[in-house]
């Protein structure tokens, strides 16, 4: 069974930088086309950013996070990471790693595997 532990969420003020990882188990990130979602309270969820199967797959950004945002997998430590910097108020939300078997993973699919999700509070 796949499993995803994220951590690295926190508070920070507008500006700031945090770097997100989730861990994987029972299947490896380059068989597995993975991504980041957010949702704030109230609103949907959303998709940060995804990166198609393999190390170094297809990798699709949100408008509002181009620039600010970096997906990427580290094959040793089996993880999927997102480096986050600049950081706006508008970041907060829960942030989820998820991933999925098949071989792409846009930003409005839906992912097989979630993981229980890391709270980002961005502060003005």
């Amino acid at each position: 069974q796949v499993q995803l532990v994220e951590s690295g969420g926190g508070s920070v003020e507008a500006g700031g930088s945090l770097r997100l990882s989730c861990v994987v188990s029972g299947n490896t990130v380059t068989s597995l086309s993975m991504g980041w979602f957010r949702q704030a309270p109230g609103k949907e969820r959303e998709g940060v950013a995804t990166t198609a199967i393999g190390e170094y797959g297809l990798t699709y950004y949100a408008d509002s996070v181009k620039g600010r945002f970096t997906i990427s997998k580290d094959r040793t430590k089996n993880t999927l990471s997102l480096e986050m910097n600049k950081l706006e108020p508008e970041d907060t939300a829960m942030y989820y790693c998820a991933a999925d078997p098949g071989w792409r993973l846009t930003l409005e699919n839906e992912p097989k595997y979630w993981g229980q999700g890391t709270k980002v509070t961005v502060s003005s």
